[in-house]
């Protein structure tokens, strides 16, 4: 007894020990990660939500590890209103000194990229990069019309006058990249005080900003970047997939796919596969819908052509809905992401490329015109091994998937949609009886009504 209760106690002991040194490397490794560093993180790609949110998550990380610094590198054609906007009061209001770093050499700061530069704490440039040619367009890229333009212009520019004077930057050579789109290179820019100065680096820019001092929403900050350690940061793997989803092209082509998908599942009831693909490409398109600006016309426009395509192939043979779900599918995609005059803050290309509509809408109408063909062949018995076709009227046949009351049963060999006569539920394996024939839809009855 006496020698269990010592085990216990050294146990005791050795668990002790253990949570000790647990909370030792705990406090070890939060000493680490609030030690003196300065946080660089990567924005590569259009001003979208997704990179809104990644910015003012890298901001508050910043904030939080207490890090000397964040560092953005940037290089972008453009982006969203909305998202710049929301990137400009995160930088106005950072708690911590923020640098936006146009690099590397060749990169830009275009349109949208330019308000987000001309925002932070420290405005840099790498040698051989643009800044500018912020002229507000249409999303789809094209001009707008003159009274909302004059609107938007005024708009914009008091946004950008407005960045210049917290910031102490040349408000008139800013607001002439949105009056008269002027773009400059890092010399240019530098001399006209748009950007403070260039760096060749994310060290070479640590080097000149050690010692300045900059106000934050938490008061005046003296930098001391000298040395200091560099942690990069970058877009987190749900980011990554959501900035993957914020591209027009992805986004048309899930939503042709998910349609398609669910018209599958349509003419073939219980075949579950293509239903659900559906159904899930159809979540995936919506998600990027929610980091776009979408067109819901266009996305009924898609809808559209989708129930037309199910009606071609239900009646069979008419060939007008046919052409028209290719037209609808046509308009749909070409006015996914055209608003009619909805702006952007710069010359960023909103929409789904005219090419890939055209592709897909050859793909989807060469694709319906076979699915056609060999339905009608097939129910017909048109086919080499079925030279007449079979008497179908008074067939008996099995059920495959439920009629409840539209299902699939199968007859002589073929699969067929069936819908149950009389409207009731027929289950799997009931026998039925072919009373009548619309394009290549049955209608069916139970075998032993029938009989009686």
């Amino acid at each position: 007894m006496f020698q269990m209760l010592q085990r216990i106690g050294h146990l005791r002991r050795l668990f002790a020990a253990f949570f000790l040194g647990c909370f030792a490397l705990g406090l070890v490794g939060q000493v680490a990660a609030q030690g003196d560093h300065v946080l660089v993180a990567e924005v590569d790609g259009a001003i979208n939500p997704v990179s809104e949110r990644f910015i003012s998550r890298v901001i508050n990380q910043a904030h939080e590890e207490g890090a000397e610094m964040l560092v953005i590198t940037l290089d972008t054609p453009g982006g969203l209103l909305d998202s710049t906007r929301g990137i400009v009061q995160e930088l106005l209001n950072a708690p911590l000194p923020v640098a936006v770093y146009v690099w590397p050499s060749g990169a830009q700061a275009a349109s949208a990229g330019t308000f987000v530069t001309a925002a932070a704490h420290f405005a840099v440039m790498a040698p051989g990069t643009n800044i500018g040619a912020a002229s507000p367009v249409t999303a789809g890229g094209g001009d707008i019309p003159e009274t909302l333009e004059n609107k938007v212009v005024e708009d914009t520019s008091a946004l950008m006058r407005s960045i210049a004077a917290e910031r102490n930057r040349n408000a008139d050579a800013l607001e002439d990249t949105i009056v008269n789109a002027t773009a400059y290179d890092a010399e240019e820019a530098v001399r006209l005080n748009v950007v403070d100065f260039t760096a060749t680096g994310v060290a070479n820019l640590l080097e000149q900003v050690d010692g300045l001092t900059v106000e934050t929403s938490e008061g005046p900050k003296t930098l001391e970047t000298q040395g200091l350690e560099q942690r990069n940061v970058k877009m987190n793997l749900i980011e990554r997939f959501l900035d993957f989803l914020a591209d027009p092209n992805v986004s048309f082509i899930l939503l042709s796919l998910g349609g398609m998908g669910l018209v599958i599942e349509l003419l073939n009831p219980g075949g579950i596969v293509p239903g659900l693909v559906g159904v899930v490409f159809l979540i995936l398109a919506f998600v990027s819908f929610g980091n776009l600006p979408v067109n819901w016309a266009g996305v009924g426009l898609i809808g559209l052509a989708m129930a037309l395509l199910v009606a071609e192939l239900m009646i069979a043979g008419f060939g007008v809905f046919g052409v028209g779900s290719i037209i609808c599918f046509i308009l749909g995609g070409l006015l996914l992401f055209n608003n009619f005059g909805a702006p952007d803050p710069g010359g960023l290309d909103i929409g789904v490329n005219p090419w890939l509509v055209g592709s897909l809408a050859g793909v989807f109408g060469v694709g319906g015109l076979w699915l056609l063909r060999t339905m009608v062949r097939s129910r017909r018995g048109e086919r080499q091994d079925r030279p007449s076709k079979p008497e179908l009227l008074g067939t008996v046949g099995e059920v495959v998937h439920e009629l409840a009351p539209r299902g699939t049963v199968l007859i002589t060999d073929e699969i067929w949609t069936a819908i149950s006569e009389d409207g009731t539920v027929i289950p799997i394996g009931e026998k039925v009886i072919v009373r009548g024939l619309e394009g290549v839809v049955l209608t069916v009855v139970r075998s032993q009504r029938s009989a009686g």
